[in-house]
């Protein structure tokens, strides 16, 4: 699909994503932090982008999702949605943005539509969350859940860790996305569990699943950007698949600017703007009188 139809489509709304859970046609979604790489994903036709927390780890240099504040995301969901122009826009909540308090999660999350220029938020948690949930939709602001692993709480879990991987887990799962669904979300993300234990949740649900790590039996997939085309060094998770190894292109087109700048053969007469040669002229009889 070209660039130029893409930009022509209309943009992509709640009703769109629900209708093609209904049709059964699968969801993409990617991760974006910035204008360049929004639009880039933009015009690939992806469904949805989200502004994740991942943004901790893979663009700020941070351990783990924790550290990420309101401020960071906001900066970076703003510069996403100027890159947006057709996809739906997903604005991550950071640790702490909405876990205290209910009428400061509800702030927290019309900063990241206000401010942010996110179509909706995405959350954390499983039932505990409802409240919460409830009260930022009546806000009039749409929200994606979040669980299975969840990064934010894997202090409480443990480490990295798969989930749903017995029957009980499984039944917890249902529960909880089914709270979720009775809250107001309008899809959540499933993160880390057994294709079977995923299948059995979307089964349930009549919002759409989007999984990550959760197997083909989602309603759709996402991926973070850097991970699917190979931009850092970092040991990918056993659900990626890495569609490309841009690092070693860009380093090796580095390399080779470093050799040329140093060897003089960069800038050459193309890369340099020309002067008149009478004007030329006047510098060499200058430097001449000097």
């Amino acid at each position: 699909m070209s660039y130029n139809k893409i930009m022509n489509e209309k943009r992509v709304t709640i009703l769109d994503i629900q209708k093609k859970k209904e049709m059964g046609e699968p969801i993409s979604m990617v991760t974006a932090y910035d204008f360049p790489t929004a639009q880039l994903v933009d015009a690939a036709g992806i469904d949805m982008i989200l502004v994740g927390d991942s943004l901790g780890m893979v663009v700020l240099g941070y351990d783990s999702t924790v550290p990420v504040t309101m401020e960071e995301m906001l900066h970076h969901c703003r510069a996403a949605a100027r890159g947006t122009k057709r996809a739906f826009l997903v604005g991550d909540m950071p640790f702490m943005s909405y876990q205290a308090d209910v009428a400061e999660a509800v702030r927290n999350a019309g900063r990241l539509m206000k401010e942010g220029g996110a179509d909706c938020v995405k959350l954390e948690g499983g039932r505990e969350r409802s409240k919460t949930i409830a009260a930022i939709v009546d806000a009039g602001i749409p929200v994606q859940g979040h669980i299975g692993l969840t990064p934010q709480s894997t202090a409480k879990l443990g480490g990295y860790r798969v989930q749903g991987k017995t029957a009980a887990a499984v039944s917890k799962l249902v529960d909880d996305a089914l709270a979720l669904q009775d809250a107001g979300c309008f899809s959540i993300v499933l993160e880390a569990m057994p294709e079977a234990a995923a299948s059995r949740v979307t089964e349930r649900l009549d919002i759409p699943t989007i999984g990550i790590g959760a197997g083909g039996g989602c309603d759709g997939q996402v991926l973070v950007f850097h991970d699917m085309l190979g931009i850092h060094d970092m040991r990918l998770p056993r659900f990626v698949k890495q569609y490309s190894n841009l690092r070693e292109t860009i380093i090796e087109a580095l390399e080779i600017y470093n050799q040329e700048v140093k060897s003089r053969a960069f800038p050459a007469e193309e890369h340099t703007y020309p002067m008149k040669p009478e004007e030329e002229a006047l510098l060499l009889d200058d430097e001449e009188q000097h």
